[in-house]
């Protein structure tokens, strides 16, 4: 198996890599569209705003290439988002593989943006990332934005109000939080989508 990390700039590219270093995967970090494009399995991560992940994609002629793999992709945190038909955040437009747009957390004396930390996951209907994962267990967060529940959704999340932890859709698979940082669930969670994700 090849295994492509998209290198879409954020800060947590090298601790998405060594998360995969630890479960036994090798990968790649590239921003080449050929290279991404052979690859059995990709990766796309993301740190900081829409708008200029969007532009860094586009500048390498991704935006056009991602909606069109075929192998399993899995979006992480910003790359979720990505994946989404936009954001509110500048008014991104982004890669349209699935429906919704990303929209700014409630803020409240008690419920900071951005939600930064560990929250619950619950499980909803059969989800492959989430297999062999407890119901309600702790993932780490940090965001501002995120997609509000939908058909494609298999794990929420609430914090102020219900968003999409976890989306699944064909073969696009993504996390609003960040299984790198998540200790043992989200080791699983990088597993499942090694092992399961078709």
């Amino acid at each position: 198996m090849t295994l492509a990390v998209i290198d879409s700039g954020g800060a947590n590219l090298g601790s998405v890599v060594q998360a995969l270093h630890r479960i036994g995967a090798e990968a790649t970090l590239t921003s080449d569209a050929a290279t991404i494009r052979r690859a059995s399995k990709v990766i796309l991560p993301g740190v900081g705003a829409a708008a200029d992940a969007m532009a860094r994609l586009r500048s390498f002629g991704l935006d056009a290439l991602l909606p069109t793999l075929e192998q399993p992709v899995l979006g992480i945190c910003l790359g979720m988002q990505l994946l989404a038909a936009g954001s509110e955040e500048d008014d991104a437009e982004c890669l349209a593989v699935v429906p919704g747009r990303a929209r700014r957390l409630p803020a409240s004396p008690d419920l900071p943006v951005p939600h930064m930390g560990w929250n619950r996951v619950r499980k909803e209907g059969d989800s492959v990332l989430l297999r062999d994962v407890p119901d309600g267990a702790h993932f780490y967060f940090i965001h501002s934005y995120a997609l509000p529940p939908a058909d494609t959704t298999t794990g929420r999340t609430e914090y102020g109000s219900e968003f999409t932890a976890v989306f699944e859709s064909g073969n696009f698979f993504a996390t609003q939080f960040h299984p790198e940082r998540s200790s043992a669930h989200g080791a699983t969670v990088l597993k499942n989508f090694l092992e399961y994700a078709l």
